[in-house]
């Protein structure tokens, strides 16, 4: 039987008790970029990268994670793991799904040992918009070492990500939102099952964030690097 996709959603939400962890302040600069596949978490990554700041994208690290399985397939990219892992009906998607998120779940451990271990470090930290599956553990430390940051598109913004993820596909962990019904086609089960894995994230993200930013508010072309930490600075008193 086939579940509604919002039946299926309901393991992406994180605890509440997110909310009432403490910011704590600390002088190295230490942000954590969370939100679904295509609200900018990347670009405004690298444009901290440009100013100075370390960078690492999980992403990145996935892939090199992944680069043997990768290369016997003939895939390479970001855009490669996501031809790799498949359309979330087909018959190897369930496996290498589960198989990504471990690859995930250690990227962030070892990112996040790495930061307690050299408490002075900075670092931007791209995420994946599946960082939220990586269990409450890891999702505990990253906001203990790190200050999180949910970049967030609105409800009319919903069909630019949709667009995106079908016409140029970024992995996505569907954690069993994808429900096709009987001779729909694919392209139609995203567009319905899509809105509602983003409103079960939503959730999660703003339950993990230290502050959440509109994307929208983030269009404006003049907006620079220095300008994003003083937008986080306004909503949390202190861009760590």
């Amino acid at each position: 039987m086939n579940l509604p996709c919002s039946a299926a959603c309901g393991q992406a939400i994180v605890e509440n008790y997110f909310f009432v962890m403490d910011i704590d302040l600390q002088k190295p600069l230490r942000l954590a970029l969370i939100g679904m596949s295509g609200v900018g978490k990347t670009f405004w990554t690298r444009g901290l990268a440009a100013s100075g700041y370390p960078a690492i994208s999980c992403d990145d690290r996935i892939e090199e994670k992944l680069e043997e399985k990768l290369a016997a397939g003939g895939y390479a990219g970001i855009n490669g793991v996501a031809a790799w892992m498949g359309w979330p009906d087909s018959a190897t998607y369930t496996e290498r799904e589960s198989e990504y998120l471990a690859q995930e779940i250690h990227t962030v451990d070892e990112i996040l040992t790495e930061l307690e271990k050299q408490p002075e470090k900075s670092l931007v930290l791209d995420t994946t918009g599946s960082v939220i599956y990586t269990g409450n553990n890891l999702l505990m430390r990253l906001r203990r070492q790190m200050q999180v940051v949910h970049l967030a598109a609105s409800a009319e913004e919903q069909h630019l990500l949709i667009e995106r993820y079908l016409n140029d596909p970024k992995p996505v962990l569907w954690r069993g939102a994808f429900q096709p019904k009987p001779g729909e086609a694919p392209r139609k089960t995203v567009a319905r099952c899509y809105p509602a894995l983003i409103a079960a994230r939503r959730r999660s993200y703003e339950g993990l964030a230290h502050c959440t930013l509109q994307v929208a508010a983030l269009r404006d072309a003049s907006l620079d690097a220095p300008a994003f930490l003083k937008m986080i600075q306004s909503k949390t008193g202190n861009p760590r």
